[in-house]
């Protein structure tokens, strides 16, 4: 449901708006611009902003919104909930793993080792002083070895299903991508990936290494990432409701 209800204008090509998309009112701003020939949105600590051509119809701007309804939703949602969830790198703080909370505890030690985690338990060993960011990098490190680990495995699970075979599979820490793969058949995956239930990781493991067989988003790449993910539209707009930077 596409309910516009408030309009304030507050400078000529400018406005605050309110609507509602699928029984939520979201406060949005709206920009004219005579250089734009297209509809864009965007949602970042800001909330929505929509960017309009100049003089494009109210009728266009409904119709994209009422396309977009459930997708605005999603990444709103997402995006304040990670907002509101920022970790504080510190004893007794929760961290996310394969879609759990692990409770983090910060254990003084004259030998510091690699973190240990004891079922939902995340033990991080530090020296005299406790500084966030030293507990956040042992964490991090924890995180990418074990992202390591399970990545080569599930690649090692579904490149036969794909018939595939990539030349490498490698860590990444991009701001702004879950997972990609090259034409040289190098397939990269988000070490943040580690933080998210296994369903999910197995979709982001599944459409990298489909793209070696179509490395683009036509409907053939999507009918190969069918033959062993049936419900990937459904994990697809889960993943999407995620905000990477807090995952």
């Amino acid at each position: 449901m596409l309910k516009r209800l408030r309009n304030m204008a507050v400078a000529p090509n400018i406005e605050h708006r309110t609507i509602e998309l699928n029984g939520k009112h979201i406060a949005y701003t709206l920009k004219r611009s005579n250089k734009r020939r297209s509809i864009g949105l965007r949602i970042d600590d800001s909330g929505l902003t929509i960017s309009v051509p100049l003089r494009s119809s109210e009728k266009w701007l409904s119709n994209v919104l009422e396309d977009k309804a459930h997708w605005v939703v999603e990444k709103l949602d997402g995006w304040q909930t990670s907002s509101q969830g920022e970790t504080r790198w510190a004893d007794g703080e929760t961290i996310h793993y394969l879609g759990m909370t692990l409770n983090l505890h910060v254990v003084r030690s004259l030998f510091p080792t690699m973190a240990v985690r004891d079922d939902k338990q995340l033990y991080v060993f530090v020296g005299s002083r406790i500084e966030p960011a030293c507990i956040e990098q042992d964490v991090v490190r924890w995180y990418q070895i074990e992202a390591n680990k399970l990545f080569e495995a599930r690649v090692a699970h579904y490149a036969p299903l794909l018939n595939v075979m990539p030349s490498a599979v490698k860590l990444s820490s991009a701001r702004t991508q879950w997972g990609s793969c090259t034409a040289q058949g190098v397939v990269r995956l988000n070490y943040q990936l580690i933080k998210l239930p296994l369903h999910l990781i197995d979709y982001v493991v599944v459409h990298e290494l489909a793209h070696l067989r179509e490395m683009n988003h036509s409907a053939k790449f999507w009918e190969v990432v069918k033959t062993v993910c049936h419900d990937y539209v459904r994990l697809r707009n889960q993943l999407k409701a995620i905000y990477l930077g807090s995952a």
